[in-house]
């Protein structure tokens, strides 16, 4: 690995294909697994308690076999999602079902089905070797990572991949994820690595950024448009933050909700005017666990008309789901349209159907993105239209406290994870572009 490593890190422009291709792949790397052996570690825990940091580990497993469309990627980067949250407390159930049935699919989908799970759907690094069939992708190329698994065997995922019946979550739902030294995923996956960011940056926004960018602006989301009012719960978090900066590019106007005054900062640094702290404005959208109370609806609708001068919410990005749901339908104009996904605080969800079906609003189920969606959002940043939201770093061995933080929300943005780069900063190839944004591609790192 040292040898690889020592040509992974030199110039881009000094090295060829050829230099990686003829380097030897190591028989094992370092992984952060879940072990089927840990399923029942935290049975009877309620889920605040349970924690990432005992359930994940640092394991070295055997490089993986490379199938027909296939790329080996050396990690330089990876990054913490909700996923790897609920990959790692095994909820709402253990990702072992998941690759039992993936490996039931085909005898190469069999490779999945291990009683250790390498989890992690972001990435930024290296082409090592292309399977059979690949000829966009070569070894030495730099490249990012969607999270979006195929296999478009059937006519419904042509239209929108999304909607493939084999579709799978990278890292989550399949094998051999990001958070890793290596990893392997199919190669229309991969997308070009930005420029302008070094490894750790270009690695943050995969998973979210596509999923934002479905769920607000494509017309298989909301579809926003100029002038909008869009509200935008935790709007400095992993998911919020691209919501609140893909409102801002596109000319809509952000109602950021955010939990304490630093987030708010956050923000409003971002360009967003109109920002909601619900701790400060002690916003209690239920009663006790069974009740919802509609008094705070209102005063919340009410706070929200004096913010955008007596206009209603076009559309709600939703992800906290259980705790803020039946607020998002009660605040949202007639006709307008709340978009959902995540549910980080319960699947359950609770509204007044007479607000919705009564004034024309619709629900839309957002899930990651298609192809397309997700090169869009890549294309975006790698302009310098959309930024990193990167907050902190963990090596691969702080990968459970990472986990643990966004868990606990204890983070701003999102946190990245060092893999085989040993230190943060590098990767940059376009300094140019990268000195007229430094100042937005830091604003989550007051410390820089």
């Amino acid at each position: 690995m040292r040898q690889l490593l020592d040509v992974l890190l030199a110039p881009a422009a000094d090295r060829t294909p050829g230099d990686i291709a003829a380097l030897a792949l190591p028989e094992s790397y370092r992984a952060v697994v879940l072990r089927a052996e840990d399923t029942a570690m935290f049975d009877g825990v309620p889920s605040r308690d349970k924690d990432p940091r005992k359930s994940l580990h640092v394991d070295e497993v055997p490089v993986p076999e490379l199938g027909p469309g296939e790329a080996l990627v050396a990690v330089m980067a990876s990054s913490v999602n909700y996923n790897t949250v609920w990959s790692s407390i095994f909820e709402p159930l253990p990702t072992f079902g998941f690759l039992q049935r993936y490996g039931r699919t085909s005898p190469l989908a069999e490779r999945h089905d291990l009683p250790y799970h390498v989890i992690g759907s972001d990435l930024a690094g290296v082409v090592l070797r292309t399977g059979p069939g690949v000829n966009s992708w070569k070894p030495g190329d730099e490249v990012v990572a969607h999270c979006l698994s195929v296999e478009l065997e059937s006519s419904d995922g042509h239209n929108d991949t999304m909607l493939d019946p084999e579709q799978r979550i990278w890292g989550f739902e399949t094998n051999f994820g990001g958070l890793a030294e290596i990893a392997l995923v199919k190669s229309n996956q991969l997308m070009p690595k930005p420029g302008h960011l070094s490894w750790e940056e270009a690695a943050a926004p995969g998973l979210v950024a596509s999923t934002a960018y479905r769920q607000l602006v494509s017309r298989n989301g909301a579809g926003m448009k100029q002038g909008d009012n869009v509200l935008i719960w935790g709007a400095s978090g992993g998911l919020g933050s691209y919501a609140t900066q893909f409102a801002l590019a596109g000319g809509a106007n952000p109602i950021c909700v955010v939990s304490s005054p630093e987030k708010a900062d956050i923000c409003r640094s971002m360009g967003a005017e109109a920002v909601i702290d619900r701790n400060a404005e002690d916003y209690r959208f239920w009663k006790d666990e069974h009740t919802q109370d509609p008094r705070e609806w209102k005063r919340f609708g009410k706070r929200i008309r004096e913010l955008t001068g007596g206009e209603d919410i076009d559309i709600v990005f939703e992800h906290p789901g259980r705790e803020t749901f039946g607020a998002s339908v009660y605040v949202t104009r007639k006709g307008g349209t709340i978009t959902t996904c995540a549910s980080t605080s319960g699947y359950m969800h609770q509204y007044d159907n007479r607000y919705l079906w009564m004034s024309l609003k619709r629900i839309i189920g957002s899930h990651f993105a298609n192809y397309r969606e997700a090169w869009e959002a890549n294309r975006l940043i790698a302009k310098g239209k959309i930024h990193p939201t990167l907050s902190k770093v963990y090596s691969l061995e702080e990968t459970g406290q990472a986990a643990y933080d966004v868990h606990r929300n204890l983070h701003q943005g999102k946190v990245g994870v060092l893999a085989l780069a040993p230190q943060e900063g590098l990767g940059v190839r376009d300094h140019e572009l990268r000195a007229k944004h430094i100042d937005a591609i830091n604003r989550f790192r007051p410390e820089q």
